[in-house]
C-alpha cells in the first residue's frame, strides 16, 4: 500500500530521471498520444481525442461556423473524454494506494477500448460525420480520459501525456538563456520529442491506414503494461522490505 509520502516519492524519483522505469513508461504513452491524435484528427476529421485543449478551440470555430469543422465531433470526443476522466477517477480513489494495480487497470483498459477502434477501423470504412466515426473517436477519447485521471493522479511533473503547454513555459521559463536553471530541461524536452515524433510517425502509418496507428498505439499500451508492471511491483517490494 502506497501512502501520501510513498506517492510523492515515487513521482519526484520519475522526476529525477526520464530512465527512472515510471518515466520512461509516461514517454511511451506521450508518444501513443501523438499517435492517437493523428489518427482522429487526420484520419477522422478535425477532431482531437487526446488533446481536449485543441477541442475547446474547434468547437468553437465549428460553432462560429469557420472552416466547415464540425460541431458534432468534438463534442462527442468531449463527452467521452469527461465520462472516461470520471470512471479514471474512480479508479484512483479505489486503487491509488495500490499503484501497480491501478497502472495496470489503467492500462488494459486503454489496451482494449484503442484494440476495439482499431478493429472497426479495419473492419469498416471510417468517414468523418458519421456514426462509425463518432464511436471510433468515442472510443479513444475514453481511453485518453481514463490515463489523463490516472496521469494526474501520479503526478509526475511535466510528463501529463497528452498536453505540453505547460511543458514548454517550463522548458523556456527555467532555461540557462533566460537566467533559469535549466532544470528538469531533459525530461520536458522528451515529453516534447515523444508527442513530436509519435504525430509524425501516426501521419506516415496513416498513409496506410487508419488502422495503422490505432493498432500502434494499443500495441504500445500493452506493451507498457507488461514491461512496467512487473518493475513497478518489484520496486515497491524491494521498497518494503528495506
Amino acid at each position: 500500500m502506497l501512502s501520501a509520502a510513498d506517492h510523492t516519492s515515487l513521482s519526484q524519483r520519475a522526476a529525477a530521471s526520464i530512465r527512472h522505469p515510471l518515466a520512461r513508461a509516461l514517454l511511451v504513452l506521450t508518444f501513443t498520444t501523438g499517435l492517437v491524435d493523428a489518427a482522429s484528427y487526420l484520419g477522422i476529421g478535425h477532431v482531437f481525442t487526446a488533446n481536449m485543449t485543441g477541442n475547446i478551440v474547434l468547437l468553437g470555430f465549428g460553432i462560429a461556423g469557420a472552416g466547415g469543422l464540425p460541431v458534432l465531433a468534438p463534442l462527442v470526443s468531449l463527452t467521452a473524454f469527461l465520462v472516461g476522466a470520471g470512471l479514471g477517477g474512480v479508479l484512483a480513489s479505489r486503487l491509488s494506494a495500490r499503484h501497480p494495480r491501478h497502472v495496470a487497470s489503467t492500462l488494459a483498459i486503454e489496451t482494449v477500448l484503442v484494440a476495439i477502434a482499431a478493429v472497426l477501423s479495419a473492419a469498416i470504412h471510417i468517414r468523418p460525420s458519421t456514426v462509425s466515426g463518432d464511436v471510433v473517436i468515442a472510443l479513444l477519447a475514453l481511453a485518453m480520459g481514463v490515463r489523463n485521471a490516472t496521469v494526474r493522479k501520479i503526478a509526475v511533473p511535466d510528463l501529463t501525456t497528452t498536453v505540453l503547454t505547460m511543458t514548454l513555459t517550463g522548458l523556456a521559463a527555467d532555461a540557462p538563456l533566460f537566467g533559469g536553471s535549466g532544470k528538469g530541461s531533459t525530461r520536458r524536452t522528451a515529453a516534447v520529442v515523444a508527442m513530436l515524433t509519435g504525430a509524425i510517425v501516426g501521419a506516415l502509418l496513416l498513409k496506410t491506414s487508419l488502422t495503422l496507428p490505432l493498432a500502434a498505439a494499443a500495441a504500445l499500451a500493452l506493451a507498457t503494461w507488461l514491461v512496467y508492471i512487473p518493475v513497478a511491483r518489484r520496486g515497491l517490494d524491494s521498497a518494503s522490505d528495506g
